[in-house]
């Protein structure tokens, strides 16, 4: 966070227009945006540390309240460790894995950015001793800025401060559940117990979000000068379920999404935001992914309502509706003067992993001037990236350490200090602000892979180290970029963005897909038991879609006894697209809501469509009566 006093800023309007700019090195601007959180860390740095101007730093943090909280990230430029947006960060970072892991595998940085999650769900984990109490902040913003010190030397107060039953803080709780459910999706394969343990905090931060509902910033008051929520609890609320049915595929909080969708803004509220505060845009695409998987239950008109206002917000973006989204002159998203940038990092990955969900299906998103095919979502997303790249009016990056001029005097206290391993002279309270932070002259460490605020309403920009509405750097600028330049390096091959995550152990090769042979559709039984229940299915449709064949294949469920079947339960695996005529239902289908039993004699018909061969279909249970 940026110094609460206002000035004013001469600003020139860049009035040329854009120069031909070249191809970029996607593959090294991800490389430098996951370097930027290792600059971020706070606690006991590891040996594999690579921002070596960074030493340990906040080594008390937790003690005067007798917790260990030692570890986590500072969140911008200061030295405090806030915990809303933070645990945003890593969500974002999950979310980036899991939907193009194996894409930051080929370019060699899957690991890295599973370290850069690990190191804040470490810190969660630490933060939230019993289900219901979280510690949410860990310094003092107030203090903080008024000093310029480098973490290393800081002397201004550690006090932690935390949500509990007589102080709730519903919007820091379920961003945090958010945070390691999505976390515990990335780890499911490289580390299934702390997986697992990640999953349990998750759930019952969920619970205590819930069942003790309350503004976060009431109860940690002294965070409202720096993120106070303005959109209230109910937005994480929706996300945080979203996340816990996507990483349980519990239907309880399939349900929870779909049960106060209306009442909390889910299915109604079209906001062309998100970010550490709102919420909506992020759940509703979640939900939409349930849809278009084919997970929605018995819930399809309610995800549908969701799945609109995910297309709302895409259609804003792109400038297909009504109510667009500001641009400036030279193409970027604009919301506001303080630090716009983590607006478009946050739209772009919302829309590329939407193009590639609709993609996956063959869909286009229905705007109100017509629709939006996934590759205009896409290469919009890409003019972004581009654009905060260096494809802009100044031809700048605004990217620290990438292209030839970035910006030089970031506002950041690390990276304007002298490194403490150059010079271990103590630098003081009032000294830093006397002697580094008035320099004119660029930062002594390079702060790799800073997205900063960026540029104004017409393209302007000033590099001055005070001007931190546009100098300062966050981790959440960074994170939903991580997800986004993976893609771009990695190409649209091999996506299949609507299947079951599988985030590969970091040490593992990726192996490259064969070309996938034309399936061969069966008629044949898959029972994989005698029952007095048949399944059969066949191909009853074929066509061509970009390269692939996609199967229509019908699926007769028949009852061959002469008794009532009830509490029929069905297990399917190798499924790669969306189903229909059944509910999810935890780790498998029953009954869809219109048929409570299948008389005997009697069959039931459900759907799916992908591009492969028969999934494998089998009766796991029922009840006949």
């Amino acid at each position: 966070m940026g110094s609460c006093v206002k000035m004013v800023t001469c600003m020139v309007v860049l009035l040329f227009a854009p120069v031909a700019f070249a191809g970029h090195d996607y593959a090294k601007a991800l490389t430098k945006s996951i370097l930027f959180f290792e600059a971020q860390r706070s606690g006991y740095l590891p040996e594999n540390q690579r921002i070596t101007w960074r030493a340990n730093s906040g080594l008390q943090d937790g003690k005067a309240n007798g917790i260990d909280l030692v570890g986590g990230y500072y969140d911008a430029g200061d030295n405090v460790k806030f915990g809303l947006p933070m645990a945003f960060t890593v969500t974002m970072m999950a979310w980036s894995i899991i939907e193009y892991g194996k894409q930051m595998a080929s370019s060699g940085e899957l690991g890295h950015a599973m370290d850069a999650v690990k190191w804040g769900t470490d810190y969660f984990i630490k933060s939230h001793p019993e289900p219901y109490v979280l510690y949410g902040e860990v310094g003092d913003g107030n203090t903080d800025h008024l000093c310029w010190q480098r973490p290393e030397d800081m002397t201004t107060s550690r006090q932690a401060y935390r949500i509990d039953t007589t102080h709730p803080g519903s919007e820091l709780a379920a961003e945090t559940a958010a945070a390691m459910a999505s976390a515990s999706i990335v780890f499911r394969q490289s580390n299934p117990s702390y997986s697992n343990e990640l999953l349990e905090h998750a759930k019952q931060l969920f619970d205590f979000a819930d069942k003790y509902r309350g503004k976060y910033d009431s109860s940690i008051a002294v965070v409202q000068k720096y993120y106070m929520s303005i959109s209230g609890y109910d937005d994480e609320l929706l996300w945080a379920a979203a996340w816990l049915y996507q990483a349980t595929n519990d239907r309880y909080y399939l349900n929870y999404l779909a049960n106060n969708g209306d009442a909390f803004g889910g299915t109604s509220w079209s906001v062309a935001e998100f970010g550490w505060d709102v919420k909506y845009a992020g759940a509703q695409v979640l939900a939409a992914k349930f849809l278009l998987q084919g997970n929605a239950g018995e819930h399809v008109a309610v995800l549908e309502k969701y799945q609109q206002m995910a297309e709302s917000f895409m259609c804003a973006c792109i400038g297909k509706s009504r109510q667009s989204v500001q641009r400036t002159p030279g193409g970027l998203l604009y919301r506001q003067s303080w630090n716009n940038l983590q607006f478009v990092t946050s739209s772009s990955f919302l829309l590329t992993v939407y193009a590639d969900y609709l993609a996956s299906v063959g869909k286009a998103a229905q705007c109100d001037s017509g629709p939006a095919q996934p590759t205009e979502l896409f290469n919009f997303a890409k003019s972004q990236v581009d654009y905060i790249l260096g494809d802009n009016p100044r031809a700048t990056s605004y990217m620290v350490g990438y292209g030839n001029t970035y910006p030089q005097q970031v506002h950041h206290r690390g990276s304007s200090i002298v490194s403490i391993k150059v010079d271990p002279s103590f630098v003081s309270c009032s000294g830093g602000y006397s002697t580094w932070f008035g320099r004119n002259s660029g930062d002594p460490n390079l702060l790799d892979g800073a997205i900063v605020g960026g540029p104004g309403a017409y393209d302007d920009f000033a590099d001055h180290r005070d001007n931190y509405e546009q100098t300062e750097p966050t981790t959440y600028n960074n994170a939903p970029l991580l997800g986004v330049l993976a893609r771009l390096n990695a190409g649209s091959s091999g996506l299949s963005q609507l299947l079951p995550a599988l985030v590969p152990a970091p040490t593992t090769p990726i192996r490259k897909e064969n070309p996938a042979a034309t399936p061969k559709p069966s008629s044949s039984p898959v029972n994989r038991a005698p029952s007095l229940i048949n399944i059969s299915q066949n191909a009853t449709t074929s066509w061509n879609y970009r390269g692939k064949t996609y199967y229509r294949y019908s699926v007769i469920v028949a009852n061959n006894s002469p008794k009532i079947v009830k509490n029929l339960h069905i297990g399917i695996s190798k499924l790669y697209g969306p189903l229909w005529g059944l509910t999810k239902y935890r780790y498998g289908y029953v009954f869809p809501a219109w048929i409570q039993s299948l008389p005997g004699g009697k069959s039931l018909e459900f759907v799916y469509i992908h591009a492969a061969s028969p999934a494998d279909i089998w009766v796991s249970g029922y009840k006949l009566v």
